[in-house]
């Protein structure tokens, strides 16, 4: 790999690495409430933020742009809280609903621009390979902050609180990495760990699985010019059956 493609894979690895250090976590509570597609719905919503505001002419990754997403992520976050509350049965199919409706928003909203199906794959596929470390500051910063609630307060974040953090970390992943990333990075190292009775060996387990799915995935991208999400979603598939099968018993008890 040559020097060139070095400044280009690292702060795309850096991304993954972000992306990976809160949505391992959060993955296994997701399993664990059984509300599997939340992150699907609330990237999906907070995508129709970064439409609706390109729609209005805002420069890209400017601070309205991202008021927009979080601000109609929370907004959901609300809905969903109060839907958990109300239509606990039916949650997760409320809240595939929510995810339907918010992309059938987006092509709408987009149906008459040029540019629409382009901005439409960027939202889903991401454009991992084109992050820039200017990108990844901030959104360390809140990662960090979001980390931190997490691991100290963990028994008290329920209900709204959940679904807000859950908004805040979704909302700054899906402009790095796109929405079909963000999912396989929250369900795929929580669905190959979920058999692993330790909280703290899920997570470190979770991590590895992480880490090598982004790594082989952004090698073969580039060895091959394959688009890297993709990729990197299999790669995460992969490593996540190789662990299943492969992990020593021990890891069970």
């Amino acid at each position: 790999m040559n020097a060139f493609e070095l400044s280009i894979v690292a702060p795309a690895l850096l991304a993954g690495l972000l992306v990976l250090s809160t949505h391992v976590a959060l993955g296994q509570e997701v399993l664990t409430r059984g509300i599997i597609f939340i992150d699907l719905a609330i990237a999906q919503v907070a995508g129709l933020g970064v439409i609706a505001a390109d729609t209005m002419g805002w420069e890209p990754h400017g601070w309205r742009v991202q008021a927009s997403a979080v601000s109609a992520a929370l907004v959901m976050a609300v809905v969903l809280n109060w839907t958990g509350k109300r239509w606990h049965d039916v949650q997760e199919a409320l809240i595939g609903a929510v995810f339907i409706l918010a992309a059938t928003a987006g092509i709408l909203i987009l149906a008459g621009n040029p540019h629409g199906g382009e901005h439409l794959k960027e939202l889903l596929v991401g454009q991992i390979l084109w992050v820039t470390y200017g990108q990844l500051f901030p959104v360390a910063v809140l990662y960090a902050g979001c980390l931190l609630a997490w691991f100290v307060f963990y028994q008290r974040i329920q209900g709204f609180g959940f679904y807000a953090l859950f908004a805040l970390v979704v909302t700054a992943s899906v402009q790095l990495v796109g929405v079909y990333l963000v999912f396989a990075s929250l369900i795929i190292p929580a669905l190959a760990t979920r058999h692993i009775s330790s909280r703290n060996s899920r997570y470190l387990w979770g991590y590895l699985i992480g880490l090598a799915g982004y790594l082989s995935g952004l090698a073969a991208s580039m060895r091959w010019d394959l688009p890297p999400g993709a990729v990197i979603a299999w790669g995460l598939a992969i490593f996540a059956l190789a662990f299943s099968w492969l992990a020593p018993r021990r890891l069970r008890e």
